[in-house]
């Protein structure tokens, strides 16, 4: 799909923004309001508006404590990888977690209760048939910086 500069425009402002009015937008961007909300009806039948929300600060409600874990598997295949995978989604604690390349399989982020709910889990998998090989654990002591919600990247604005 081609975006020209008014969609990259909507969807900026969307991302900040996701209940500004119709008017109101329009009027950002410098369209009357029915070719503004077209394209916006064109982004998200096309997939690139996926949904609105409200982002909720889960600190305030309850403190958790963040760790990222290193994964590598002892098998490198379709099943072994699929059995990972199913496990992490079926895991409330596991708030992120990507495939890599370079040494290890996976890095995961786990918002646990305590460093002894965290460990827990991690025995709980070792001694699952999930095949873990080895993990590395770090503590997160700051956060420096993190995305903030729904807002794109500025390159790519």
């Amino acid at each position: 799909m081609k975006l020209d500069r008014y969609d990259l425009k909507i969807l900026e402002i969307l991302s900040r923004d996701g209940r500004i009015t119709k008017s109101k937008l329009a009027e950002a961007i410098n369209l009357s309001v029915s070719p503004c909300w077209e394209r916006v009806r064109r982004l998200e039948k096309a997939g690139v508006i996926a949904g609105y929300g409200a982002w909720i600060n889960a600190d305030v409600l309850v403190r958790r404590t963040p760790v990222w874990v290193q994964i590598e598997l002892k098998q490198h295949n379709a099943e072994s990888f699929a059995r990972f995978e199913a496990l992490v989604h079926d895991t409330p604690a596991v708030t992120e977690c990507v495939a890599v390349g370079g040494g290890v399989d996976y890095l995961i982020k786990v918002e646990a209760d305590s460093i002894d709910a965290y460990q827990r889990l991690i025995d709980a998998w070792l001694t699952s048939d999930v095949g873990i090989e080895r993990y590395f654990t770090y503590i997160v002591t700051k956060t420096v910086k993190r995305p903030e919600p729904g807002v794109l990247p500025r390159d790519f604005v």
